[in-house]
Order: structure tokens, then sequence, then C-alpha cells
């Protein structure tokens, strides 16, 4: 065995290289089934993030069913999700260009357009086989409404009918998502939700009869409400109605019988997620009694069956900390999973022994363990007598050792949302780091999800405030351990994590240096300049706006670039419709202004959040290089430079 080089942390080579992370690397999501055929989404940073589904034959033939150009992706909500869904073999689904859904029968054929050309965004659809129509979610972008319109809609499949923009079969809710068909075809239920909500604050379930002219009558709520938030409803086999809510505080299993709701296994435990994309899908039907379902406790996601008769849950011994997409075919399960370890991959599950089965990996190559840092979970204390979460990385590369006594730079990781989370799984970006001497902490701060509602909810009315308070906790815990040098602290985060960081740098003096990826700084131009989905989620992180004018301007770092004193490098899409570049732009030049060493590196083509290789290296490089500059150490990778203002030479 080799002696480890002795090198400062931040310089050592490491064989995760910006170039391998965007070239062996893509996203799996969005799994289908259609009798024994598997389908998912791939996105392909190679190919300028473009989404592709792949199709999986039950003779392990793998093919790409979407050539190029074709991006199948919807911007509903901007965030999209359920962009497809395919019945007997065809496949319906939106692409990106021009928002319209194709349908596509034969690989060898052109995908023809089933709606018209016009301002409209299709997502979450299923087939009605009975009235031979598409149901799902509209998004009507017309210049005569002030915002979108949502509605759900049919949309005909006629062989002879024209293209078409749906028929509406509900409207007059800011929201809608899931629409799901009873198997007997008579029933539909949905999802709905209201300005000032979010889908994890409160949401209704509605069920209407489907009239044999295929029209809908008698819609009654079912569950949900004020501060109940219900996610995923879905039909058994039978035809009962099950969901998910968080009326104890926590997202359990549900269903409705003879008009009685009826909890089927209570457990301090998170069955469900945040409804940002359409189309997710954390448990899957085996039978009419049997519910193959995950669930998450303390940031781990773990496998289980629900024997919905005798109310009993049964746990899977299985080698991931992140499960997702579930999906059940006869005696198989099929998901998405991962651990710190192992990249996303779709896996096969047998459910007699509980064997799974490789079928996908997101990574074309495997990690090799030498270089890889495995995550710590913590619980730490934090502010008001409370305790915060996060994921402890410490630098790790075998090939080298840092000179005695030097304690490693740390990078404290703020996630989006601020409504999400931040799990185990492998993550080549936060390896990126770890593998040249980086310790990084991710932070589940007051607010994110997995936790319970009661945790969520920390963040109401104190955005920019608990967030910030946990992930300095978090830092402050790992410097009085002796485990991080204090003097080289960094934060970053993209888009609400974006805003955590700037908060952070801005208010509060323990950071020495940080970056923001589409994030925000002032509050009031959001609440102005953004999406119809998060058009009023401030409401909420925040406080009702005008009426808390004032307080917007407290939280918004633009106007206070006077108390910033750190550098800090911001990354920007010019097409962000999320958070709009000037965002980032008023910022820099505010910081420009006071003399702060500042570097800006935009992008044309990308939007909220980045997809394309060229952009993802661009970045990870550019904040490498920035940090061998504010921290002082020589980078081993050939970078290349990045403009700082103000930077002392």
């Amino acid at each position: 065995m080799l002696t480890p080089q002795r090198a400062p942390f931040g310089s050592w080579k490491s064989p995760l290289t910006s170039d391998v992370i965007v070239s062996e690397a893509i996203t799996l999501g969005q799994l289908r089934l259609d009798g024994e055929a598997l389908y998912w989404i791939e996105g392909r940073p190679t190919e300028g993030g473009r989404n592709v589904i792949v199709r999986r034959t039950r003779d392990n033939t793998t093919t790409e069913m979407t050539p190029a150009p074709l991006n199948v992706r919807t911007r509903v909500h901007e965030y999209g999700g359920g962009a497809y869904h395919v019945s007997q073999g065809v496949l319906y689904f939106s692409n990106f260009t021009d928002q319209r859904i194709y349908h596509q029968t034969q690989l060898d054929q052109k995908a023809k357009p089933v709606t018209a050309e016009g301002p409209y965004r299709y997502a979450d659809y299923v087939i009605d086989h009975k009235h031979n129509r598409l149901i799902g979610v509209r998004e009507d972008h017309s210049t005569s409404h002030s915002e979108p319109i949502n509605s759900i809609v049919s949309i005909s499949l006629h062989d002879n009918s024209q293209e078409t923009y749906g028929q509406i079969l509900a409207v007059g809710d800011d929201f809608y998502a899931s629409p799901r068909l009873s198997p007997n075809g008579r029933h539909l239920s949905w999802l709905s939700w209201n300005h000032p909500n979010m889908p994890w604050d409160s949401t209704e379930l509605w069920v209407a009869t489907i009239e044999p002219d295929g029209s809908i009558s008698q819609a009654r709520c079912v569950a949900g409400g004020k501060a109940e938030s219900i996610f995923q409803p879905k039909w058994s086999p039978s035809g009962v109605l099950h969901f998910i809510s968080d009326r104890t505080g926590w997202w359990n299993i549900y269903r409705i019988q003879e008009g009685q709701i009826e909890a089927l296994y209570p457990l301090d435990a998170e069955f469900g997620e945040p409804q940002w994309t359409f189309g997710l899908s954390t448990y899957a039907f085996h039978n009419s009694s049997h519910i193959i379902c995950s669930y998450t406790q303390t940031g781990t996601w773990h496998l289980g069956n629900l024997d919905t008769e005798l109310k009993t849950f049964r746990p899977f011994n299985l080698p991931y900390t992140d499960i997702d997409n579930i999906h059940v075919e006869g005696h198989s399960v099929y998901c998405t999973a991962s651990s710190p370890t192992e990249p996303t991959s779709i896996i096969q599950i047998d459910l007699n022994t509980q064997h799974s089965v490789v079928l996908h990996r997101s990574l074309n190559s495997p990690v090799q363990p030498d270089y890889l840092s495995t995550p710590k979970a913590l619980e730490y204390p934090t502010d008001d007598g409370k305790h915060a979460h996060a994921f402890f990385y410490p630098p790790h590369n075998t090939d080298f050792c840092a000179p005695s006594g030097e304690r490693p730079p740390l990078i404290v990781k703020s996630h989006g949302g601020p409504t999400a989370a931040c799990g185990q799984s492998l993550n080549l970006r936060i390896q990126y780091w770890t593998s040249r001497g980086f310790a990084v902490l991710d932070v589940n701060y007051g607010g994110s999800t997995g936790f319970g509602r009661a945790y969520r909810e920390r963040i109401h009315g104190q955005w920019g405030v608990v967030d910030v308070t946990d992930c300095i906790n978090g830092a402050e815990h790992l410097i009085h351990r002796g485990l991080v040098d204090p003097k080289r602290v960094a934060i970053t985060g993209g888009s609400a994590g974006g805003y955590t960081t700037l908060c952070a740098l801005t208010f509060h003096d323990l950071f020495t240096g940080g970056s923001s990826y589409y994030g925000v700084s002032d509050l009031e131009t959001l609440v102005h300049d953004t999406h119809k989905f998060e058009s009023r989620y401030l409401d909420r992180l925040v406080g009702p706006y005008p009426m808390k004018q004032e307080l917007y301007r407290q939280r918004s770092p633009i106007h206070f670039p006077h108390k910033l004193s750190c550098p800090v490098i911001l990354f920007h899409g010019l097409e962000d419709k999320v958070v709009p570049p000037n965002q980032a732009e008023k910022m820099v030049e505010a910081l420009k202004e006071k003399g702060i060493p500042v570097a800006y590196v935009a992008f044309e083509g990308e939007q909220h959040g980045f997809r394309n290789a060229k952009t993802i290296k661009r970045v990870l490089d550019a904040e490498l290089y920035f940090y061998s500059k504010i921290f002082s150490f020589s980078p081993a990778d050939s970078l290349e430079p990045v403009h700082i203002f103000n930077r002392p030479h």
C-alpha cells in the first residue's frame, strides 16, 4: 500500500474531475410500467440537458424511444414532472420546445401532435380508454389572463379529431394535480389548492362521477382542507381510493371506505414528499390488500410492505438510503434507489425474496471507494432550544493526507425549496469537494421535509432566519469539535439555498466566503417577478405582502451590501423565470460598488437549475478556482480563470 502524499487541504488531486462528472452522470426518474415493459426518463447533460424516454423490455433490451431533437419535459409550474404516459405500447408526452403533447406508436414513426399549437402546457395525464382520451392538468398562458389558469382537461384521441387544446372538466381553483381514474372508469379523483397555499400546506382531495358522455358530475371534496396536505391519491385494484395525508403531523397512508377515512398504519414517519413536481410515486399496489411503500425517518428512506387487511407492516432489508418512484408489476417492485456509495439506479426487487437487481445506473462507470467520503448523520442544537439535522462529509482521498495540525476548509450546503431535503445518495458534486480536501456539511434546516409537519413549519415567517441560524449552528458545531478550519468556512446553495447563502453572508460574520446559484437577493422583486406556482409562497415564508413590506426589505440582502464583507461568487441562468437574473445582477453591482471581491458567471440558455454539461463543468471549476484564491491554496486541477472584481493582488 502506497504512503499517502502530504499536501494542503483543497490541493489534492482527484480523479473525480468536472469532465468525469458531466460525462458519466445522467439523471433518472419518472418510471412507468406498461405490461412487462419498463419506461423512464433520462436527463442527459451531454445533450444539453435533453430528457429522453427509454424503454426496457423483458429480454433486457434498452431502447431510446424519443430521438433528438425531442425533449420530454413540461413547464407546468415551471418545475414540470409527469411529462409522459404510456399505455398499450403508445407513448404520449410533452415536448419542451412547444409544450404540445405528442403521441408515438412505433419507434420508427415520427411523433405526431395531439394538442394544437398555442399558449398551453400539459402535465400529469392518464388515459381514459372508455372515452378514448387523455385526462390531465393544463396551464393556460393566454395573454388575456393576469396569471395562467390551471384546470383539469380531457384531450380527445379520436383518429379523426382535429388537434385540440382540451375540454375543461374542472376549473376554478388556482392549482390542480394528480387526476386519477378508478379501475372501472366511473370516477375521477384529483387534488386542488389555492393561493397562498403550497401543496405541502393545504390541499383538497376531490372525487367526481364520470357520465357516459365523458362529462363529470357530483364533484365533492372528500378529504383535506385547511392545514392538511394530501399527496398521491390512488385507486386500489378493487376501486378503493387511497391517499397520503399529514393530518397527524406526519404524511401517512389513508383510505376511504363507505365514506369513512381510515388510517392504515400510523407512524412517525413521512410516506410522502413535497409536490414540487408532478407524477411522484412513493407507493404502489401489489394487489388490493398489499401496498409497497417508501418512507423516511431522520433523513433515511426505507421500503416496506403494508398489509391493509391485517394492518401490519414489514420493512424490507435493502442496502439503500434513498428510495423513490415506486411501481409494482407481478411479484416485482421497480424503483429508483441509491446509497452513499451507490449512484441513483433503477432497481428491480423480488417481493418473495427481497433480492434486488440493478437494471440501469445513472453513472456509466463505478466510482472507486478510495475517493468517496461517507456521510455522517448529525443532530445538533440550534436556536430556541431546538435541534437541526445535517449530513457531514469529511475530506477523503486515500492518495493524500494533510500537513500535521491543518484543519480542512468547510463548505456548508443549503438546499433549495426551502421546502426540500438533502439525502445521503451518492452525489458526485459533493465528492468533487471532499476528494480535494474539503469538508462538506449538507444541512436539513428547519423547514426541510422528512421530519414531520412541525419541523417543516418552523420556517413559516422565518425564512432568512431559521434556515440561516441552522446553517451557522451546524458550522459552529463542527468548529467547536475541531473538525474544520474556522478561518475557511464557506456557504453555498441554489435557488432558496442561494437566498440562505446571501442572508448568511450579509447578516452574519461566521462565513469567510460563499457561492450563490440562481439565488434570491431581493424579496420584493421576487414577489412581483416570478411564476404563478410560487407567487404567493412568501406569504407563509415571510408574511403577507404588502402588509409586511418593511420585513421584506429587512430580509433582502440587496439593501445591505455594507454589511457584507467577504468574497462571493454568483451563478445564474439568463432564461430563469423562477428567480430572474436581475436578482444576481443587482447584488453583483452593489458589491462591486462597495469594493467587496465578487465574481459573476451567467449562462445563455440556462433556466432555473443547470442542465447543460458545459455549464455544470464550468460552475464546478469556477467555484474551485474562486475558493483557491480566497482560501489561498493551489488546486491540482488546470482551471479556467474567473474574473474576481475588487480582488487584491
